[in-house]
């Protein structure tokens, strides 16, 4: 295989309503949050981890493909191609292309001609206009909701928790790369790409997503990209 080409796809990820993605917390604090959200170590300012990113893509991706009921939930491997029917083998290869495999499956890999995964997605730092703009009109970075269950039969409010999130008008900068290798069909990655990130929009990132949390909008840079975006219909034509 042959790479011939690495597309940069950036912009701003900005966050319509609270969105959290835990940080694992090894030590309780009296008065302390239940639920901290991940930060730079250094800054302690919040950031969107690529990884999220990545993994939520992939996810909505498998599921649209009707793939996910053949893994049992698992991330797609090379193994699940066997049994597939020829549409649902295309699909799965084009995902496993994007995203790789593991690298206990390395033989298969090959066998495959699946190649090196082509999608590589950065953490997303706040943007620096935006950050500015908060520190010097004095925003917070972060919020604290608070949240209960309510007894059905008394009607009161029990087990309190404080949940963090980042609140809704952040803004990140949003930052992708997709590798390019002579034997890939023209554009098909990339627009595989651009419908899990589509798809992403409609649902949520992070935690407690049916609760409200995680609603995001992608804005970016390049005018071609964003008009291939907006384009993109996932459903028309389906259900």
């Amino acid at each position: 295989m042959q790479l011939i080409d690495i597309t940069e796809i950036t912009g701003t990820l900005i966050v319509k309503t609270g969105l959290r993605i835990g940080a694992g917390d090894t030590e309780m604090r009296i008065g302390g949050l239940d639920n901290p959200i991940i930060k730079h170590p250094h800054t302690l300012e919040p950031y969107i981890p690529g990884s999220s990113l990545k993994g939520k893509v992939r996810s909505l991706l498998e599921m649209k493909s009707g793939l996910m009921g053949k893994t049992g939930g698992e991330p797609l491997k090379i193994r699940d191609l066997q049994g597939l029917d020829e549409g649902q083998k295309t699909e799965a290869r084009k995902i496993l292309k994007l995203f790789g495999a593991g690298g206990a499956e390395a033989e298969q890999i090959a066998a495959q001609d699946i190649g090196p995964t082509r999608v590589a997605f950065a953490d997303c730092p706040l943007e620096d206009e935006w950050r500015q703009q908060a520190l010097q009109e004095g925003l917070p970075f972060t919020e604290v909701k608070s949240e209960n269950a309510i007894n059905r039969i008394e009607g009161v409010a029990q087990h309190p928790r404080f949940m963090e999130r980042i609140p809704a008008g952040a803004r990140f900068a949003f930052r992708v790369t997709l590798k390019k290798m002579a034997e890939d069909e023209t554009d098909h990655l990339e627009n595989l790409l651009l419908l899990g990130l589509k798809l992403l929009t409609l649902d949520a990132l992070g935690g407690c997503g049916s609760r409200g949390y995680g609603r995001i909008e992608l804005e970016f840079h390049d005018q071609n990209i964003r008009k291939k975006f907006d384009g993109i219909t996932p459903f028309a034509g389906e259900g």
